[in-house]
């Protein structure tokens, strides 16, 4: 049987018993909560896309491809109601390709299981694989880490994006599309066109 189960199990038993102390004993001993204080986090959109260029826009817990955030963007301006977006990402009012191929990070430890805040903790994932592992370990609901993308081979639909807005003023979009729009260009002002 499970231990962490088996302690549950302990602890009903005692409590059945009125013996708070042996329950308190157990939990404090063989299934202790730890408080954990956490660190801020807030990574910056051009800190999120030097992750997503660095994973190569690769989904780290399944090796599938993501997408630049603005390709899917500028198909909801195109194509408006048929390809919804909503700015809280309400599943019923947002387009499902949404959660599967806008880019996220996550932290392959927890911070809520004592993980730490920095670039060697983050992976990129989709918004529903973020969601599905939520503050499991990788390994706990099936996932292993995959090797990094490499952006010859997919690069998030980035060129497409480039070669859309060419002739087009990123001014007429929200403010949203405009930060990953200047950080686009200020990563490669610094790295080189990718």
């Amino acid at each position: 049987m499970n231990q962490n189960l088996q302690s549950i199990i302990d602890v009903t038993e005692s409590l059945t018993l009125n013996d708070l102390n042996r329950a308190k004993r157990i939990i404090d001993t063989e299934y202790k909560h730890n408080y954990i204080q956490y660190d801020k986090r807030n990574l910056s959109i051009e800190q999120k896309l030097e992750l997503f260029i660095n994973d190569g826009f690769i989904d780290r817990y399944t090796g599938e491809k993501l997408l630049f955030p603005n390709v899917l963007r500028l198909i909801s301006f195109a194509l408006g109601d048929s390809f919804p977006y909503q700015k809280n990402w309400k599943m019923s009012e947002c387009h499902i390709a949404y959660w599967e191929f806008m880019p996220t990070y996550d932290h392959v430890l927890p911070i809520a299981r004592e993980g730490k805040d920095s670039f060697d903790n983050l992976v990129t994932t989709s918004m529903k694989n973020n969601l599905l592992k939520s503050n499991s370990l990788p390994e706990e609901i099936g996932f292993s880490l995959k090797e990094k993308g490499n952006l010859k081979n997919w690069n998030g639909l980035i060129n497409w994006y480039k070669s859309y807005m060419k002739d087009k003023s990123i001014e007429s979009f929200d403010l949203s599309m405009r930060k990953w729009h200047n950080a686009l260009i200020k990563y490669e002002k610094i790295n080189g066109e990718i």
